[in-house]
């Protein structure tokens, strides 16, 4: 794989520093499903990228032609690789260079090989990191559950929405806005309050065990919960952007969800969330992947419309309620892993 330098794109809309240290961690960038021989387009980081499979194994590189410039994901492919749309450049395997039509009988030069970048595929995703430390590699996220022969693994389509990650993630994490924002798909408007939970440090975040009595059984379906029964959410934060919750249903049933919000610039994510539950098995995986559209478009307007469009992680910014200790904690690890200014619009 050739040397990445480790430098923002052009016209980046992070901080240089900011963005440096999010090009280190770990980011999905498309559904395994969703990327096979043909060009495929993702931008994170401000960084445009194409993606590909060679005999299964997937590419990302960054979507531009070493030779002229020209995106790749114009280009179109054959069982070789892709084939940029301009001088038929073939690229294959690791991103190298196996074909010059204009000078079939010459060797091939390096620089004209493609940049890439680390690949791993986990939970139906194809994650990656841009400028990868060597020294002191980040982790990439974990989710239960997700290789339990006893679940079913279900990855709904991306969600784009326009906002920055850290509101969405937050937003996530947030058990007071329930009863507020999501009474038409599974909380309840007369079950407000908010009972005490305590976030738990981890060496990747935090962990939060929070139990109340909001039902998880989508609205106009049968409750099959005992009357008084307590739901335990246990939320998972892996900094910065990934999270996942664990829903405890009545009896030994679970259900897991993965929001892996990807930052394609400071003010545009797209979400990805891989799904793995035990039972209902007898749903059709599109009538999942409708209710979750349902609950991501309710949460969309507030991230959205939310002021500064950023993430204060100076507490002294905005106001705060006893109900925000999973707020509180994602602000405070945030600061913590070094990040500066993301309050600014």
């Amino acid at each position: 794989m050739k040397a990445h330098r480790p430098t923002p794109p052009a016209h980046c809309s992070f901080d240089p520093e900011d963005w440096l240290r999010l090009a280190r961690c770990w980011h999905p960038v498309a559904r395994a499903c969703d990327v096979d021989n043909k060009p495929h387009k993702a931008v994170l980081l401000d960084e445009p990228l194409v993606l590909y499979r060679i005999n299964g194994q997937a590419v990302v590189a960054r979507d531009v032609c070493p030779h002229r410039g020209v995106p790749l994901t114009l280009g179109f492919h054959d069982e070789a690789g892709i084939i940029c749309p301009y001088h038929g450049l073939r690229f294959g395997e690791d991103g190298r260079c196996n074909r010059i039509p204009a000078s079939p009988d010459q060797p091939i030069p390096a620089k004209l090989n493609l940049m890439t970048f680390p690949v791993e595929e986990r939970y139906g995703l194809v994650w990656t990191c841009l400028a990868p430390d060597t020294d002191n590699p980040a982790p990439l996220p974990t989710m239960p559950r997700w290789h339990d022969a006893a679940f079913q693994q279900i990855n709904c389509p991306p969600f784009d929405v326009n906002g920055f990650a850290g509101r969405q993630v937050e937003g996530f994490l947030d058990v007071a806005h329930f009863a507020w924002v999501h009474s038409a798909t599974f909380a309840d408007p007369d079950n407000s309050q908010v009972p005490d939970y305590s976030p738990q440090e981890t060496d990747y975040g935090f962990t939060a065990d929070y139990w109340s009595t909001v039902s998880n059984y989508p609205s106009g379906a049968e409750d099959r919960a005992p009357p008084d029964f307590r739901w335990l959410r246990r939320f998972e934060m892996h900094l910065p952007f990934t999270a996942t919750l664990t829903v405890h249903f009545p009896g030994e049933d679970r259900l897991v969800i993965m929001n892996a919000a990807s930052p394609v610039s400071a003010r545009k994510t797209r979400m990805f969330a891989p799904i793995a539950r035990n039972f209902d098995l007898h749903i059709p995986v599109g009538e999942v992947h409708a209710f979750n559209l349902r609950v991501f478009e309710e949460d969309r307007l507030m991230v959205e419309t939310q002021r500064p469009e950023k993430l204060p992680l100076d507490l002294t910014l905005e106001a705060h309620i006893p109900a925000d200790r999973s707020s509180i904690a994602y602000r405070r690890g945030l600061k913590k892993m070094g990040f500066g200014e993301f309050f600014l619009v």
